[in-house]
């Protein structure tokens, strides 16, 4: 009994790229979906340096989104050697103007260790106490924002109406008793008590707070629940908006919410205010 063999199929050409391209593809095609983990910075004076720059950064971009309104506002980053001591911004310098070398270290006395400008006293109110609860927590952001506060007054949490929104998704807090200006720790304990470990808190009738493991990560969560704010407030202004169905809002928020692509996303804009404004991190 015979056989029919069926011949090989001759393997595919290979694709035949036009000069231009010939020149700078990639000798294998790869896929890549994501980042490469940022190396690890050796040494607290390497991480010290870091996270003062990522701070000096971020109160610029504060200031470019308008999160400057006043005297009102603070980003604390902790120290990574003296853990119970954090840098932030003085008192009454713009954030627009702020530097790095501006910057002041802040005891858990509410002492200045580095630095000859005044201290912003809610500023040590709220974070120091934040800064002791949350061991796990190396930056913090609050300021004035306008649709963070505007929010704020609603006295309720957002609701996972967008993509983007679902990155706070159960993972920020309502805090509800306002008292006034914060001047003492004892509120800054009822803040952090709120906030527990989520990422994110609303202060009614105050403004918003983001906290999280990197200055990048707080300072991008900031401008993302400010936009989130925002978004909600024009949905409801428009109509009656449709949430996102639980599940599918537990889904993303895994997706988007993680502390990684906020890294990723502050470094997009923290390279582009660098070589914009080079002073920044003098």
């Amino acid at each position: 009994m015979s056989a029919i063999l069926t011949p090989p199929s001759p393997a595919p050409a290979a694709p035949v790229f036009p000069p231009s391209i010939e020149r700078v593809r990639n000798r294998t095609p790869q896929r890549r979906d994501w980042f490469e983990p940022a190396p690890p910075r050796v040494g607290h004076e390497a991480e010290r340096q870091h996270r003062r720059q990522r701070l000096a950064v971020a109160f610029r971009l504060f200031a470019r989104y308008g999160f400057d309104q006043g005297l009102a506002g603070h980003i604390t980053a902790r120290d990574p050697e003296l853990h119970d001591h954090f840098w932030v911004n003085p008192l009454g310098l713009h954030f627009s103007r702020i530097r790095v070398s501006d910057l002041l270290l802040v005891n858990s006395q509410g002492e200045i260790v580095v630095g000859d400008r005044p201290l912003n006293r809610a500023a040590f109110a709220i974070h120091a106490a934040l800064h002791e609860a949350r061991p796990d927590v190396v930056a913090a952001a609050h300021t004035h924002s306008t649709y963070g506060k505007a929010w704020s007054a609603m006295g309720r949490p957002l609701d996972p109406l967008t993509q983007d929104s679902c990155g706070f998704y159960q993972d920020h807090a309502v805090f509800d008793d306002y008292r006034g200006v914060v001047l003492e720790t004892d509120e800054g304990f009822r803040i952090a008590r709120a906030l527990g470990d989520r990422k994110a808190v609303i202060l009614k009738n105050h403004g918003i707070l983001t906290a999280g493991p990197s200055v990048e990560a707080a300072a991008w969560w900031y401008i993302a629940l400010d936009n989130a704010c925002h978004t909600q407030l024009l949905a409801e202004a428009a109509g009656t908006p449709v949430p996102i169905d639980p599940a599918t809002a537990a889904l993303t928020h895994g997706q988007v919410g993680r502390a990684g692509g906020a890294l990723f996303a502050f470094e997009a804009l923290y390279r582009g205010l660098v070589e914009a404004e080079p002073d920044v991190l003098g």
